[in-house]
């Protein structure tokens, strides 16, 4: 500490302007010195640092104008890309409805197809019932017919004698001749 405040006294006192030597005194040298320091590199250092700081300043400026030329292209892209975006959200909706109105179309179609083909299936069905109908009720005739035909024979066979039996057969040749006589 003492020399701190002996550096600081020593600061008051000046040798004589006619010698010349080196100064020890860190305190008392080291402000005059960063003060020349200093002036020199103002003094000659301000063009190179106004150089520096202008070429600094250019690439700024100009990185700035390019990025605003990007931004303006790119938002440019951006609308193209929205107004292409509404174009195609527009046909895909138009789809969409033009789909879902065929397919809806293709249903109605498809169940009035299915309905024909049913009334047309039921259709046959009856018919074929019907012609079943007639044909069983066709064979059961020929089978009652042909039962009572067998049944008149054998009641005639057991009735008749052979005398009534010719004269039966005269009868009926004696009507189909006067019928064959009319005519």
């Amino acid at each position: 500490m003492k020399n701190i405040t002996d550096s600081f006294l020593s600061l008051g006192y000046w040798p004589s302007a006619g010698s010349f030597g080196f100064n020890t005194d860190i305190l008392a040298t080291n402000p005059i010195n960063l003060s020349v320091v200093l002036g020199v590199l103002i003094f000659f250092g301000k063009g190179v640092l106004s150089d520096l700081l202008d070429n600094r300043k250019e690439r700024i400026l100009k990185t700035i104008r390019n990025s605003e030329e990007l931004r303006e292209g790119a938002i440019e892209q951006l609308e193209k890309a929205q107004v292409r975006l509404r174009k195609v959200e527009m046909e895909a909706d138009r789809f969409r409805v033009n789909g879902y109105s065929e397919i809806e179309r293709e249903k109605l179609n498809l169940i009035n197809s299915i309905y024909t083909t049913l009334e047309q299936l039921e259709n046959y069905k009856n018919e074929t019932i019907h012609f079943e109908q007639q044909r069983v009720i066709n064979q059961v005739r020929q089978r009652v017919f042909q039962q009572a035909l067998q049944g008149a024979l054998g009641t005639l066979n057991s009735c008749l004698n052979n005398e009534l039996h010719l004269r039966t057969i005269s009868a009926n040749i004696g009507m189909f001749g006067a019928m064959k006589e009319i005519k």
